[in-house]
């Protein structure tokens, strides 16, 4: 694509929103429109804290760059809004956000297609747990389906311990379900206009790669290159790329894989508002594919042609 920002027209970036993530998106909001306004964009920065109908009103904007990370930006509202109103924007349509917002149903899918993801139980209530122990047994981490940022989750080793995981995710007001622990090596693989760039292996000494850990942790090692070899890893990146693809996935997004003790990649989640702060995950895997900051967001709202 030509290199000439009126080609955008007025971009309005849409962060913040009323999600508990709401702290990361005005992050990655400022880094967004920071970025688009050195390539000469043409760009606004709005600050969604209600109804985006609301957020949009007056303001004359031919596209956007959608960078409000979790429900009411990541989960299909948003996106509804601005097919209504008839602007094109970055990121997944409709269908692909809300599948990809509820994590079970987004493993149901994956399941369907014959894809690999731990197995799982859904908890509807704590009658359920000793059915979840005789399924799954010990270790298991517990998770609301629509949070991100691994918001919710904890970790159970013993009965009493899923008791207090389920109520403390149970609280998240949205279904609930306990996943087989996986005990191997964390990936991220970064999907870039049905492309996947480069792997990054994650590292943290907490249990596991919590809120605490992605956005405030020093301890947090990033690995890219990730240390697998060319088929390991390529075989990785083919995984992600059909995992977004099943859910039909455009734009851009960030699969998350284990692979377990025996080689077995295991498929988490996947986002389709990836975080753009300095801590971020994608941004690092298209530095290591030899695009900055600057060039990612670009690319990343030229694909917001594929939604007009």
């Amino acid at each position: 694509m030509h290199n000439n920002p009126e080609q955008f027209g007025r971009v309005a970036v849409l962060m913040g929103g009323t999600a508990a993530e709401r702290p990361v998106s005005l992050r990655s909001g400022a880094a967004v429109y920071e970025a688009l306004k050195r390539k000469g964009v043409d760009a606004v920065a709005i600050d969604v804290t209600g109804s985006p109908v609301e957020a949009l009103q007056g303001i004359a904007v031919d596209r956007v760059f959608n960078i409000i990370h979790g429900r009411g930006g990541e989960d299909g509202v948003l996106q509804g809004v601005l097919e209504a109103m008839r602007i094109p924007y970055t990121g997944s349509g409709v269908l692909a956000s809300a599948l990809s917002m509820d994590k079970l149903r987004t493993k149901l899918c994956w399941r369907g297609y014959g894809l690999p993801t731990p197995p799982w139980t859904l908890l509807k209530g704590e009658s359920d747990v000793d059915c979840c122990i005789e399924q799954l047994g010990f270790p298991v981490i517990v998770k609301p389906a629509q949070e991100g940022s691994s918001i919710g989750m904890s970790k159970a080793h013993n009965r009493e311990e899923l008791i207090a995981a389920y109520r403390l995710a149970a609280s998240y007001k949205c279904d609930v379900y306990a996943e087989a622990w996986v005990t191997g090596q964390e990936y991220t693989v970064g999907i870039l206009n049905g492309e996947a760039l480069p792997v990054i292996r994650l590292e943290t000494p907490h249990t596991f790669y919590d809120y605490e850990a992605k956005y405030h942790a020093n301890t947090t090692k990033y690995h890219c290159p990730c240390g697998l070899n060319e088929t390991e890893e390529n075989a990785l990146q083919a995984l992600a790329v059909s995992a977004g693809q099943v859910l039909g996935v455009k734009g851009w997004a960030r699969a998350d894989v284990f692979v377990d003790h025996a080689g077995q990649a295991q498929l988490i989640e996947i986002n389709t508002v990836p975080g753009m702060t300095d801590h971020s995950l994608v941004p690092m895997a298209a530095r290591q594919a030899g695009m900055d900051f600057d060039e990612l967001v670009w690319r990343i709202l030229a694909t917001s042609y594929g939604n007009e």
